[in-house]
């Protein structure tokens, strides 16, 4: 799914929790080789959001803070609990290292254009494009 400078995700989960987790994942993927980044350390990760899709937003935005300001790089998130307009996941992952972590592209922030939250019989399915 790409347009110009934007290139988008689709993800799934049986719950909201694991949908998050996976567009996460999708997120770090598009930035760089997951295979590659160690689970040395694990960093606790916290958004808030007025809506759903605003929460989803909000928390995608909050692990590029931790990639962009702190230079972490994340390989895996535990369950992602969502309560009350909140996402809070422990994440791990080790310092990012651009030569080892193979870097692909330059994620620098989801969007709303085309975002899709949507719960399906057996689970959640989520679209989220990001400006490259």
């Amino acid at each position: 799914m790409e347009h110009t400078a934007d290139v988008g995700i689709r993800a799934w989960g049986e719950s909201l929790g694991e949908a998050f987790r996976n567009c996460a994942l999708g997120m770090m993927s598009l930035m760089l080789d997951l295979d590659k980044v160690g689970r040395e350390k694990r960093v606790w990760v916290e958004a808030e959001a007025e809506d759903l899709e605003a929460l989803l937003v909000s928390w995608l935005s909050e692990i590029l803070f931790y990639v962009e300001a702190e230079g972490f790089a994340f390989a895996w998130f535990e369950d992602v609990e969502i309560e009350g307009g909140k996402a809070a996941a422990w994440g791990w992952g080790e310092e990012l290292d651009p030569e080892r972590h193979g870097l692909k592209l330059e994620v620098k922030a989801p969007t709303y254009h085309g975002l899709r939250l949507e719960e399906r019989e057996g689970g959640w399915t989520a679209q989220v494009i990001f400006d490259v």
